[in-house]
């Protein structure tokens, strides 16, 4: 374990939903609380409607602070077409260059969001594959030509290229997400795993990487569900509720790969995956305030560091 860790958080509707004031404010509460990333998400229709589109959101946190740094993570870049997602990309590299990392997932958990979006949920992966290839060609500024099964683009370029590249992570698990990461990605951006599964899935990557002759990853994340607060059973519960309402789930089906209580409690369940490999970490904090999920999440990023230096 070293103490090379960065954190932050993902404030979601929290931070969409305020003022022009509001949202400076969360962002220089973010930075006094020595985090280190905003991290946004990405939907279109998400269980019968809600979303919010993840450049958007990427973009409005860049442009209100001059530091932090955005992790998306994920983005749904199978269900766009990849010569407009490499223009977001390149725009905003003109915009924060070096700013922002994107993390791309394949949306399968609404297939309702990729079917309206005239995406055969059948053939998501292999859309996702072909859009990363894409990607990495016009990501270089030359001019390509492209002909496979689902896009086809003759004399393509998007200028100016970003400098530096835009780094993309894959979000999901499994044999599918060590593959595509080591084929298409500069990391892997873990959820819903166990610490023990983090660590062999990074291994795996790591390993992958070696034998292709690629060096990295240089990108090892981990997004997790928290609950803070003094009161480890009421932050339990509080968090179950939220995630219940937002994934139609019961709370048992989180309690194994999701933390609650006081900073201490948060980072020592965290630590484990720091162990098996994870460097770049996300909490999505539910506390009894905005300030306080943000105040207690600089706690838990003191805390982890701490653990790391002893270790």
């Amino acid at each position: 374990m070293t103490t090379d860790i960065e954190l932050g958080v993902a404030l979601n509707d929290a931070f969409l939903e305020a003022s022009p004031r509001r949202r400076r404010d969360l962002l220089a509460r973010m930075e006094d609380a020595g985090l280190d990333h905003l991290t946004v998400g990405d939907h279109i229709s998400f269980h019968g409607g809600v979303g919010f589109d993840g450049f958007v959101a990427a973009s409005t946190a860049l442009a209100t602070s001059d530091t932090l740094n955005v992790l998306m993570g994920v983005y749904l870049a199978g269900l766009r077409h990849p010569m407009a997602t490499a223009r977001q990309l390149a725009t905003v590299g003109q915009i924060a260059p070096g700013r922002l990392t994107l993390g791309v997932g394949v949306a399968g958990e609404d297939r309702r969001e990729v079917a309206n979006m005239g995406v055969d949920p059948a053939s998501r992966g292999r859309r996702m594959d072909e859009t990363l290839e894409v990607l990495r060609r016009l990501a270089t500024g030359e001019t390509i030509d492209h002909e496979g099964e689902f896009f086809r683009l003759e004399g393509a370029s998007i200028l100016p290229a970003p400098q530096p590249r835009v780094p993309i992570v894959i979000g999901g698990g499994g044999e599918v997400a060590v593959r595509r990461t080591v084929e298409h990605g500069d990391g892997w951006l873990g959820m819903w795993c166990s610490a023990r599964r983090y660590a062999a899935t990074h291994r795996q990557i790591v390993d992958g990487f070696a034998a292709a002759g690629r060096e990295g990853p240089t990108f090892a994340g981990l997004n997790i569900w928290v609950g803070l607060g003094a009161d480890a059973a009421a932050a339990r519960a509080a968090l179950g509720e939220r995630m219940s309402a937002l994934y139609n789930l019961p709370p048992e089906k989180f309690q194994h790969i999701s933390a609650a209580g006081t900073p201490d409690d948060v980072a020592a369940f965290v630590a484990p995956y720091v162990d098996g490999g994870a460097r770049t970490i996300t909490l999505i904090p539910v506390a009894g305030s905005t300030d306080a999920a943000i105040e207690l999440s600089g706690q838990v990023r003191e805390r982890l560091r701490a653990l790391a230096a002893v270790r």
